[in-house]
């Protein structure tokens, strides 16, 4: 499986998905979130941390550009880059270090780094009458097994 079509009605069936995503993460793989403002990517990777046992807070990186969360299978970061005005910035903050083997990397506005390493999986997220329309596609072996693996 490649792709995956799903509507989401309500935040917590964007909550459950991200849950159900999140034992099959595999360490290495990069995530792009599109869609939006508002479309749910953050709420999707609440979801995420929450289904890898964080328990605590968790905020939109807008501000602070990343969010680092340890957990003890994996490094997991949380980026959101839609501050980034020129595509040199990625470069210019060092953060190439943290797309590695041993991490998870999910992107919220992974267009405005072009330079970023491919996605394993890219999520995309649009409002579709009272919920969210979401299209998950892999682009890697790591992503495909993580479809094949979704029972979401």
């Amino acid at each position: 499986m490649t792709k995956v079509n799903r509507f989401l009605a309500t935040e917590d069936d964007t909550l459950a998905l991200g849950r159900a995503l999140a034992p099959l993460l595999e360490p290495g793989m990069v995530l792009h979130l599109r869609g939006d403002l508002g479309a749910g990517k953050t709420t999707l990777a609440r979801g995420i941390l929450r289904g890898l046992g964080h328990e605590g807070r968790v905020k939109s990186p807008t501000y602070t550009l990343v969010e680092p969360y340890q957990f003890s299978r994996l490094y997991l970061y949380h980026f959101d880059f839609y501050r980034f005005l020129d595509p040199e910035e990625l470069e210019a903050s060092g953060f190439r270090e943290y797309f590695n083997p041993e991490s998870v990397c999910l992107v919220e506005w992974p267009e405005k780094a072009p330079d970023l390493p491919a996605a394993d999986l890219e999520i995309s997220m649009r409002p579709d009458d009272k919920g969210r329309s979401i299209v998950i596609t892999a682009h890697t072996e790591a992503g495909r097994r993580c479809l094949d693996k979704l029972t979401y």
